[in-house]
């Protein structure tokens, strides 16, 4: 990964109990300083979506995150500071990685928030042609039951603040997504399998 990364110190929370899997892009700079994913302004906004707090997300032993990059990318230099935004995920990453840690960690996920479009695009490739707010827009159907053995996959939007304005446009996800979302994690975090998957999907 030399000169494609600033600094390689891979960053993900991989437990062997864990029920939920946070899939998303790559760490961000405050995550890549104090070692832990999304230890950030997305962190947060991402904990009030799942309905939980910091102990929740990093010591319950409930939550998995493995982002398409371990890494942080570095910024891409636009904006007045030259630090705009973050490079997209470095792509060697999970071309060499992806496949292996996916068949270790898949069976023992019941659900699996797939966090914008990189790792939509990853897991979801049959939905490659659709837009992101069309993937999520199918929440009701992503939380049908999934195939024996299989977690749900659930797309959702990347926390970001550069999101907010999509969210203000897109008011159903806050409002009716969020919610059924939150009572899914409640249930992974405490119930079983089977509650998981009954919840009522027709709100």
């Amino acid at each position: 990964m030399a000169g494609l990364i600033p600094e390689a110190k891979p960053i993900f929370q991989l437990p062997v109990t864990a029920r939920i899997g946070i899939f998303s892009q790559a760490p961000g700079n405050k995550a890549h300083l104090k070692g832990l994913p999304f230890f950030d302004p997305s962190g947060v906004r991402l904990r009030s979506w799942l309905g939980v707090d910091e102990t929740a997300f990093y010591e319950s032993g409930k939550f998995a995150i493995a982002p398409m990059a371990f890494c942080f990318p570095g910024y891409d230099g636009s904006g007045k500071t030259g630090k705009g935004g973050d490079k997209p995920p470095v792509s060697e990453c999970a071309e060499r990685w992806r496949t292996q840690l996916m068949a270790q960690l898949m069976p023992q996920l019941d659900l699996v928030l797939l966090i914008g479009q990189y790792a939509q695009r990853w897991h979801l490739p049959e939905q490659s042609h659709l837009s992101m707010t069309a993937r999520v827009a199918n929440w009701r159907a992503a939380l049908g039951r999934p195939a024996p053995g299989e977690p749900i996959l659930l797309p959702m939007p990347h926390p970001s603040w550069r999101n907010t304005a999509w969210l203000k446009k897109n008011p159903w996800f806050e409002d009716e997504f969020v919610p059924e979302l939150q009572a899914r994690v409640r249930r992974a975090l405490q119930g079983s399998t089977q509650d998981l998957h009954q919840l009522d999907t027709t709100i």
